[in-house]
């Protein structure tokens, strides 16, 4: 990459490597029992230079005053001389050999220290040494600049999951070297299994570090060989940098993790910057995560059904759609709450309080029920094997129930939520796809991937009456949703002129306001999901 002159001095490089290494390479402390060895060494260099001393004292008396020295010995003055030469010589060394000794002690025990440090996998710091290094750079009234960057790699579960867990630390050991790579200068650490935290000393300049960032990315997306095929990897960064974001570690960290979730929010695969307004959105998430735990305990979540009718205009089937109310912000729908779960555990319990209470409440309806999954429930390599018990449980055929599934999310050949979605089918569930034709994996849908039902999304249905393209690509649909024999509903129909012409097209069922509201079981027909 170029950067201009002013950034690249403030980019990790040579200017600074000794400032790095000396956060990340702490010079161990003298080893105990080196103790002994320096305390002899020193008694032994005392005792012979008091001897050198009275010798050399002796030769020079006899040297200044010959005529006064009592019958000096000519051959005892030279042996005097050559054990002063002779004790000097030997004097040092004996201070270089123990300077070497230390020295070779000292680099034993820093290699030591080093591998202690290290994480075993990948070579970085480990998440303790790694904070403790920051904590002494980054403290309060310290004026030191420091970009941190927060990363997660994407998907690795899956990858796991997928291709084993040899290749899930396979594209660890690649990521730890192409952040090696790309930020040489950089004190890099293991924060978790699939988590590294990155610090670059003296530099604050966010978008230089941005750019640092998508070019790791860049050099991820490159694929390498791993399991035997090639495999692309991504990451998702968030960064945040000192003193001018926080002034202490855990602060500056906290909010390099709030950018990083609002970069998985937005999609993955990219860098970014903490930005203040972050905080705001950060309370709020917490607030309705807190509030729905709540809700969970207290029974403020309802299921709502809405009829769905076949050409003959006979209901054939409902959908429970969910609704929390809140008992002082009143009815909340679900995607004020659904994707603030779906960043937590909370996903897997909702979708659990979901099914037991449509499961109790089929039999009253007394249709098959369609019931929304959540891609982060898809994603659960056990998903499949729990949501089946819970329904061989109740005692209800798993022909009875719809599993709908978005279509703004892809499913990937091979990965685990294809996997899930498969094995149910095999057990006699049936599989919508919701939402169809509003993202961008409608096509890859339709070749490799197996379903039993099509939802058009109600944008189209909405605008049949008044674009020829959008009534052309309901036909389309219907067309090819004839020759796969599979369903099609029409969902959002509000008025008779829509419900003829989507009948015309060859639509199969009907959905929408037209055909009935959404809203809950009469009490007296209400079951207990407990």
């Amino acid at each position: 990459m170029n950067f201009p002159p002013r950034e690249r001095s403030r980019l990790p490089g040579a200017r600074f490597a000794r400032r790095v290494r000396s956060l990340g390479e702490k010079p161990p402390r003298r080893s105990s029992h080196l103790t002994p060895i320096l305390s002899s060494y020193r008694k032994l260099a005392l005792g012979l230079t008091l001897v050198l001393i009275a010798l050399a004292f002796v030769i020079v008396m006899a040297l200044k005053n010959p005529a006064d020295a009592v019958a000096p010995n000519p051959m005892l003055l030279v042996i005097s001389a050559v054990a002063l030469v002779a004790g000097a010589a030997l004097l040092i060394a004996g201070h270089r050999r123990i300077r070497r000794q230390l020295a070779q002690a000292a680099k034993d025990t820093q290699e030591i220290v080093a591998s202690v440090h290290r994480d075993a996998l990948t070579g970085v710091f480990t998440r303790s040494y790694f904070m403790q290094a920051l904590r002494d750079e980054i403290f309060h009234g310290s004026s030191r600049s420091l970009g941190y960057l927060q990363l997660d790699m994407d998907n690795l579960k899956v990858l796991n999951d997928g291709a084993g867990h040899g290749a899930g630390d396979a594209a660890l050991v690649h990521l730890a070297k192409a952040i090696a790579e790309v930020m040489p200068g950089a004190v890099i650490g293991r924060l978790g299994g699939d988590e590294f935290g990155i610090a670059v000393l003296d530099c604050d300049n966010r978008g230089a570090l941005k750019r640092l960032g998508e070019e790791l990315l860049r050099r991820l997306d490159q694929p390498i060989a791993i399991a035997g095929r090639p495999t692309r990897l991504s990451a998702t960064i968030g960064l945040s940098v000192a003193p001018s974001d926080a002034s202490d570690v855990d602060d500056l960290i906290a909010k390099a993790d709030l950018a990083l979730y609002k970069g998985k929010r937005a999609g993955r695969r990219q860098v970014v910057a903490f930005d203040p307004d972050m905080l705001g959105d950060e309370r709020h998430r917490r607030f309705i995560e807190r509030e729905l735990r709540a809700a969970l305990l207290m029974d403020e979540l309802e299921l709502h059904y809405q009829p769905v009718v076949g050409a003959d205009m006979k209901v054939r089937s409902h959908e429970a759609l969910l609704r929390w109310r809140h008992k002082v912000r009143g009815m909340i729908p679900p995607t004020n709450f659904i994707g603030i779960a779906e960043e937590s555990d909370l996903i897997d319990k909702v979708g659990e309080w979901v099914l037991r209470r449509a499961l109790a409440d089929i039999s009253s309806l007394g249709t098959p029920l369609a019931i929304n999954v959540s891609p982060a429930q898809l994603r659960r390599g056990d998903f499949a094997a729990k949501f089946a018990t819970m329904v061989m449980d109740s005692g209800v055929e798993p022909s009875r129930i719809i599993i709908e599934i978005t279509e703004t999310v892809p499913l990937a050949a091979g990965l685990v939520e294809q996997g899930n979605l498969e094995t149910l089918r095999s057990l006699g569930f049936r599989v919508a796809i919701d939402d169809f034709g509003a993202g961008h994996a409608s096509l890859q849908y339709l070749r490799g991937f197996a379903f039993d039902v099509i939802k058009i999304d109600r944008t189209y249905v909405a605008n049949i009456g008044e674009s020829r393209i959008d009534a052309m690509i309901v036909e389309a649909i219907c067309d090819i949703a004839r020759s796969l024999e599979v369903d099609v509903i029409a969902e959002g129909v509000e008025t008779e002129v829509q419900l003829e012409l989507l009948r015309g097209a060859g639509c199969t069922a009907f959905q929408g306001y037209l055909i009935g509201r959404p809203g809950p079981l009469k009490p007296a027909k209400l079951a207990d999901a407990a």
